[in-house]
């Protein structure tokens, strides 16, 4: 292997991949990035067998090859390099990278060693507006659950309901769902949430599209010059369509802005609560309070003005609320609650495809 190779675009290459590289895993090799020429362009690669990252990058090819190499060293010392072009020649399974300034050799290991995701055969493919598919992933991603003990929680749910592509992620006892708009082709796989936050990592805002191709056992996302795979976890994912109220005897509309403050005043003084607050919506008070009380310290009541029709309180956890929140990029958010024990639901007129669903402790 021989080319020739622009710091800059190596750099940025091994960024997008080498996170995904695992120095504890009890294989060497993936610990390692691989580095191979593949169409006039070299292609570098890491996995750790469940996600797997590729990205390409234009490059002079002088000798055709492939080695890999390890992650942390190959990224640390290309990033320290000044921008300029970078010679690449393999001999004897050594590495030497050159420019004018810097003569170094790293060892890798043999390529053949190193594990390939399967390809897909046969799969359904769909696309998706860069923004839009972004914006609908980190709008759901959080909602997914950290807890090992039901594994279907852990991923994000991408399905088609009524003609649309849908995203949703739920831990049980909250739940974001976000549409992406209409598909004529047939939805279904649920991927790890480490692997959506991944891929959103990926995504660009230059970026025009993201393409989808998915089978039973994995799916791809190719954006730009990078592609990611990732093995999808097996499972029924609950129904949870039958969670989201159709109808609601309270609901407050006012600015997100607004909201936000008072929850986030209110949660400094939830803190011996595990973050429970509660509040209250009163029509003819025309507002929205939240109150919170630390025994050991004190208490807190937080209003802002809102339009509210019907009437009452809920009690919720603050966190959840504070992040359902901060994932809505609309001015004005609507609340609404059907009484102490059933789903709370956060929405927006001007993102009609997002909702946000907690459900309430018992106060």
């Amino acid at each position: 292997m021989k080319l020739q190779v622009t710091q800059q675009n190596l750099a940025k290459a091994l960024s997008t991949v080498a996170r995904v590289a695992n120095s504890r895993n009890t294989l060497p090799i993936l610990s390692n990035v691989l580095l191979k020429t593949e169409n006039n362009r070299l292609s570098i690669a890491a996995t750790n067998l469940d996600i797997g990252i590729t990205h390409f990058i234009g490059s002079k090819i002088s000798k055709e090859g492939a080695i890999t190499v390890p992650a942390r060293l190959m990224q640390d010392f290309v990033s320290s390099l000044p921008d300029s072009v970078l010679n690449l020649e393999l001999s004897d399974n050594k590495l030497h990278i050159t420019n004018d300034q810097y003569q170094s050799t790293i060892n890798g290991i043999v390529a053949d060693d190193f594990p390939v995701m399967p390809s897909i055969k046969d799969g359904v493919t769909w696309k998706s507006p860069a923004g839009d598919f972004k914006k609908a992933l980190s709008q759901v991603v959080f909602a997914a659950s950290s807890d090992d003990s039901r594994p279907v929680l852990n991923g994000v749910y991408f399905h088609t309901s009524a003609g649309q592509a849908v995203v949703v992620a739920t831990d049980s006892y909250r739940l974001a769902e976000d549409k992406l708009g209409k598909s004529a082709k047939p939805i279904n796989f649920l991927m790890p949430a480490t692997a959506a936050q991944d891929l959103l990592r990926i995504i660009n805002d230059t970026d025009k599209e993201v393409v989808v191709t998915h089978d039973d056992q994995q799916v791809l996302f190719q954006v730009g010059d990078v592609n990611l795979v990732a093995r999808l976890i097996e499972g029924n994912y609950p129904d949870y369509r039958k969670l989201i109220p159709s109808k609601f005897s309270t609901v407050a509309k006012m600015a997100k802005a607004d909201f936000l403050n008072i929850t986030k005043v209110s949660a400094l003084f939830a803190r011996e609560s595990a973050g429970s607050v509660t509040i209250k919506a009163d029509k003819d008070d025309k507002a929205v309070s939240i109150n919170a009380i630390a025994s050991q310290l004190g208490e807190n009541t937080a209003k802002a003005g809102a339009k509210v029709s019907g009437g009452g309180e809920v009690t919720l956890n603050s966190r959840y609320l504070i992040e359902a929140l901060n994932a809505f990029s609309a001015n004005e958010i609507e609340f609404c609650f059907n009484g102490k024990l059933e789903p709370c639901v956060l929405r927006s007129a001007s993102e009609p495809n997002y909702i946000h669903l907690i459900m309430p402790l018992r106060s």
